[in-house]
């Protein structure tokens, strides 16, 4: 059993923190989608440390998000967001909650597909609502913000469905809810394990 105990359900299968073997998550979607709080409640009950790429930018420059852009400029935002995501791509058992537009350099997909990639997928109104009043948002400082938010999930859309595991968030579930719906699904995207065959 690992520390925190949980079954995945599956008889003989042991905890899911075993089946995924030190295998990295990576959460992706949209800004607001929940994804720093699901990836800590998920940390916890992996046994897994958490991380934020975009609170590791911020650390690693010096620099808040809305600075970066704001002085730098969104491309090298996105070159930084890159090498931290190399970086940490290099570690096992983590929890990495990714920035919503991660997903646009090509480069990023070689080292997310090191892990199990998590869509949590939040419908437009809901992340409206849970964005209207953030002024942290350096791509929805907009006229407009509904529509911006609108245009950016209709861009990556199609490539947030190339996750692992795709997790539709309803309106009124919780961070644990969701984590255990993650979890209970897992094993069923997890690659067997190739066995060598007998000599």
């Amino acid at each position: 059993m690992s520390e925190n105990g949980w079954s995945d359900g599956i008889s003989g299968g042991g905890t899911v923190g075993d089946r995924l073997e030190g295998l990295n998550l990576y959460l992706i979607g949209m800004m607001g989608a929940g994804k720093t709080t699901v990836g800590q409640e998920l940390a916890t009950r992996l046994g897994y440390r958490f991380f934020d790429t975009d609170v590791v930018i911020e650390q690693a420059t010096g620099r808040s998000i809305p600075e970066i852009f704001a002085t730098s400029g969104e491309p090298t935002f996105r070159q930084v967001e890159s090498q931290v995501l190399a970086e940490l791509s290099t570690y096992t058992k983590l929890v990495i909650a990714t920035g919503g537009g991660i997903v646009l350099q090509q480069m990023n997909w070689s080292y997310l597909r090191y892990g199990l990639i998590v869509w949590l997928d939040v419908p437009l109104d809901q992340l409206y609502d849970r964005l209207k009043t953030d002024t942290s948002r350096p791509l929805l400082q907009q006229d407009d913000p509904k529509q911006t938010l609108e245009n950016l999930l209709d861009q990556r859309h199609s490539l947030y469905a190339q996750a692992d595991l795709h997790i539709q968030v309803g309106a009124r579930e919780t961070p644990g809810q969701i984590s255990d719906r993650i979890l209970q699904e897992i094993p069923g995207v997890l690659k067997p394990k190739i066995e060598p065959p007998n000599q």
